[in-house]
């Protein structure tokens, strides 16, 4: 256990100011086991430098002022990255004179949805490396009707040109004229896998959109919008590489 220390400042003032609640919440924390300085449990009295690093629950808490989370809601027509050679709009253009970010893995060109931009290489780390298995979230209106055997491919994995897919959570939310609207969770990311997925199934894509990454949502943030991720939406993703299913154990 980390012995309390002189220099640096109270931890719980720390955590309060990261959105724990009052000192006396952080203190609660604290005395409960809960919260670690470079992996070290502390007790009650701790004082931390900006150098180190702490945990609640096992997830970072975010103390460095520098670092940034942007949530857009990317538009069709817009290329997932910071410059383009041909000169077409990207994400970037949605930043503004905002710190400089960069993108969390990518959507298509013609693929809309919800995209986080932000300067913290752990946090992009998190939610892209497979063996974290962050779940992201697609609705994909497809052609024609997918039978249930078709939607069973896409929940045991879909054998394209690089391999087999992992299994995915999918399930049929509904028809519009001769065109089916799926959800299909994956928590991959290869090229243009969801329209890859659907494609080998026979019911090709017509629109797709990203709609939730781990449990992060925004229903109502506009097609082109950008907003600051709140404290605790940016420890719930840091959670969801700690808590999310690495199988296809809850395929709906």
């Amino acid at each position: 256990m980390r012995q309390p220390t002189a220099s640096g400042e109270r931890l719980q003032k720390v955590l309060a100011r990261a959105g724990f609640g009052s000192r006396r919440a952080c203190e609660l924390l604290i005395d409960g086991g809960r919260v670690a300085v470079n992996s070290e449990r502390v007790t009650l009295g701790s004082r931390v430098e900006a150098s180190d690093r702490i945990t609640v629950d096992g997830v970072p808490v975010i103390t460095d002022t520098n670092l940034v989370y942007y949530l857009l809601h990317k538009p069709v027509g817009v290329v997932t990255t910071v410059s383009d050679p041909q000169g077409r709009r990207t994400v970037m253009d949605f930043v503004g004179d905002r710190p400089r970010v960069f993108p969390v893995g990518r959507l298509d060109y013609d693929t809309s949805g919800l995209l986080l931009l932000t300067n913290d290489g752990e946090l992009a780390n998190v939610l892209t490396h497979p063996r974290h298995g962050v779940f992201k979230t697609y609705v994909a209106e497809v052609e024609g009707d997918p039978s249930p055997a078709a939607i069973r491919a896409l929940r045991n994995g879909i054998d394209l040109d690089d391999g087999i897919t992992a299994p995915a959570r999918c399930r049929v939310l509904g028809r519009r004229d001769s065109h089916s609207i799926i959800e299909i969770e994956i928590h991959e990311g290869r090229n243009r896998q969801v329209r890859r997925m659907c494609e080998a199934i026979g019911h090709p894509v017509v629109q797709l959109s990203r709609s939730r990454i781990a449990e992060l949502r925004d229903a109502m943030l506009p097609v082109g919008a950008i907003r600051a991720l709140e404290a605790q939406e940016v420890r719930a993703l840091y959670a969801a590489g700690l808590r999310e299913p690495k199988s296809s154990e809850s395929n709906r």
